[in-house]
């Protein structure tokens, strides 16, 4: 195996911490990026003994000099509470981000992977979303900053891979869940285990019937890795995440059941531009990568339910104050 010096921006949050894990276990020198405004030290930390691991707090919006093979992009709030927060910052991480990180490939010949989403498909009006659909996105709404943001990252990628040669890879990331995801980062699996452990009422903006697609971490890291080195000269786009579609109020439910919690089900406006359907086509990845998700939505969700009842919830601070609840900004 060929030793490669391995950068991850946003390497200490949920998606980037397992990253980190599996290429220093891989035996690969990784150098962590993060500036800690929604992850935490805490999912890196077993690995700081490390001598093939380096953590450096930074900004991506800012310039950084290092030497490196390979960069895994990760960095930029995903959770809707947290992008609307600072919508400006946002943009900003995606766009100058991308600027910095292509930057620094261009100049290390280094292959360089962008962590895109599923949400550069809006709200689609086709279902499945394969990757040749262009999206139904409004560019003026309250989801735009993370929509629009990571739109233009992609055109980023691909124009510098046009103009200077640039090696890319990119990913389009659908809902992804499991440990270390921050029990105060308001994506619908954190808040309806965190409510039903605590008994609390979970809370389901809309009626309930819109639906999502929920990929295991593990899974979603093998994709990732598959892409970077795939070697068939295949950049992407392509969609890594689960099939398997299920109403917010399935997922709900089988919350409930598996916590044994008496929770009960209350209903708050839907936010604006929020999806009403999500599931990935798959086919690309399955042609062009050999990859496909294994582990089952009941299975994911025991491994991420046993998580959060592990951890102390008070060690953990909310990053922003933002609220859906209570909060004007998504009207």
């Amino acid at each position: 195996m060929t030793t490669r010096r391995i950068l991850i921006t946003g390497g200490a949050g949920f998606l980037g911490s397992h990253l980190c894990e599996r290429l220093v276990d891989a035996g690969h020198d990784v150098i962590c990026l993060d500036n800690f405004f929604t992850s935490q030290k805490t999912n890196v930390a077993h690995l700081l003994s490390r001598p093939n691991f380096e953590l450096i707090r930074h900004d991506v919006t800012r310039e950084i000099w290092l030497e490196v093979d390979q960069i895994y992009n990760m960095a930029c709030p995903a959770s809707p509470i947290h992008y609307q927060y600072n919508p400006i910052k946002t943009t900003k991480v995606s766009v100058l981000g991308a600027i910095n990180v292509l930057g620094m490939a261009k100049r290390c010949n280094a292959r360089v992977l962008q962590a895109s989403t599923s949400e550069v498909y809006g709200d689609p009006d086709i279902h499945p979303q394969p990757e040749s659909y262009h999206g139904n996105v409004s560019c003026i709404g309250p989801r735009a900053c993370y929509d629009e943001g990571k739109r233009v990252a992609e055109t980023l990628f691909f124009d510098y891979h046009r103009q200077n040669g640039v090696d890319i890879r990119v990913v389009r990331i659908f809902n992804t869940y499991g440990p270390r995801m921050h029990p105060f980062d308001g994506r619908v699996v954190t808040n309806f285990i965190v409510q039903a452990i605590q008994g609390q009422d979970i809370t389901i903006y809309g009626d309930g019937s819109q639906t999502r697609s929920f990929c295991y971490v593990d899974d979603l890291v093998n994709g990732i890795i598959a892409m970077m080195d795939n070697e068939q000269g295949f950049i992407g786009p392509v969609n890594l995440g689960n099939p398997g579609e299920f109403t917010i109020k399935q997922l709900a439910e089988m919350v409930i059941a598996m916590t044994g919690s008496t929770s009960r089900i209350t209903y708050l406006p839907l936010p604006k531009d929020d999806p009403t359907q999500r599931r990935p086509d798959n086919t690309l990845a399955k042609e062009k990568l050999g990859w496909a998700p294994a582990i089952k939505l009941e299975e994911g969700l025991a491994k991420t339910i046993a998580y959060f009842k592990s951890i102390d919830l008070s060690e953990y601070r909310k990053p922003t104050d933002f609220d859906y609840a209570t909060s004007n900004r998504e009207r």
